[in-house]
């Protein structure tokens, strides 16, 4: 292949982040000259279209193992993550120019070259917006889907709470309890967002967790019978309320908890009333989705189904440019987002 130079904006990292939001002293976004025409054999060049706004990417940056087996971004290089880019050029005989693919490596940066076989390619045919494959196919949407199905086993009839109940995960994991005949109750940090689970996605009720000064009295009178499943995507306080209110074999799947990310282990909130586990003889299980993926084939087409039937709706945030990173992470932490934050590489 001849050389062909592209200017390619990235993201690189700095420095590490133990605590708190991340910064330009943290990651500086930087141009530099790439060729995509020489390539390694079975090869790509990818233009970037989409890219997955995760708070697991947060914990790639924190410098150490934060409890979620998060491998560490290497410092002075252009951080790697999760999107949708097109093929520019291509040095394998499985994907050609044009091409539409989901790349688990892809660098948080405008143009990247990643091996074909870590790549898959997307049907751009099938009638499916190609955001919706970071959001409800894509890593929110399966680890809801995992939460209910595969380690909350929510049966018809059981009382469900969604903590981040707006959020990415959230939203999907509410629908999915609902498809499966439960009972669902949500939190999440505003009114608007309250309003959305009851009016918009078919939630039995919600409440804003910002109002209510005491999280105890709040389950006690949404939760009447008890809680069967909890999906956890906050930890802290609210888990330790949530465990004196289980019934006997409940089920709590740990998807995330986003409110002691920002945190060192020494500062995050304790939970004091594990022991409740014990005399309701529950389970509490945290999950990564990696462990499920040999479950992907079953749950995208069962996800497509939901979507075609007119079941499951969606709700986005949209950053246009990727020079929109650092604002958009941060805003995961800050809760004033809702459903599924991704960046529109313009």
């Amino acid at each position: 292949m001849d050389r062909e130079e592209v200017r390619s904006r990235g993201w690189v990292l700095k420095a590490y982040a133990p605590r708190g939001n991340l910064t330009s002293e943290h990651l500086e976004l930087r141009e530099t000259i790439l060729d995509v025409g020489s390539l390694p054999e079975n090869h790509v060049a990818v233009k970037a279209l989409w890219i997955s706004v995760e708070p697991y990417l947060r914990a790639k940056m924190y410098g150490r193992d934060v409890g979620l087996c998060a491998t560490q971004c290497p410092l002075n290089q252009v951080v790697k993550w999760y999107g949708i880019g097109e093929v520019l050029r291509s040095n394998s005989p499985i994907y050609g120019n044009g091409d539409i693919v989901l790349n688990p490596f892809l660098s948080l940066s405008e143009y990247s070259v990643a091996p074909a076989e870590i790549i898959h390619k997307v049907d751009s045919d099938a009638g499916i917006p190609l955001h919706e494959y970071l959001g409800t196919l894509g890593i929110a949407g399966f680890s809801a889907w995992v939460g209910v199905n595969e380690v909350g086993q929510v049966k018809a009839g059981e009382n469900v709470f969604i903590s981040a109940a707006a959020g990415g995960v959230g939203i999907i994991a509410g629908q999915l309890a609902k498809i499966k005949g439960c009972r669902v109750i949500g939190s999440a940090g505003t009114d608007e967002k309250v309003k959305l689970l009851k009016e918009e996605l078919g939630y039995d009720d919600a409440f804003n967790y910002k109002k209510e000064k005491d999280f105890d009295a709040a389950l006690s009178k949404y939760f009447p019978d008890g809680i069967d499943v909890y999906l956890d995507n906050v930890g802290g306080k609210m888990l330790e309320a949530v465990l004196n209110h289980i019934n006997n074999g409940a089920r709590i799947p740990i998807s995330g908890m986003v409110s002691q990310y920002t945190q060192v282990w020494t500062e995050r909130d304790g939970v004091r009333n594990l022991l409740n586990l014990v005399g309701k003889e529950a389970k509490m299980q945290g999950f990564l989705i990696r462990s499920y993926l040999h479950l992907l084939p079953v749950f995208t087409a069962e996800m497509i189904g939901y979507m075609k039937q007119g079941k499951l709706k969606t709700k986005h945030k949209i950053y246009e440019g990727i020079e929109y990173l650092l604002e958009s992470l941060n805003a995961i932490f800050s809760g004033i987002n809702t459903g599924k934050v991704a960046i529109k590489v313009l």
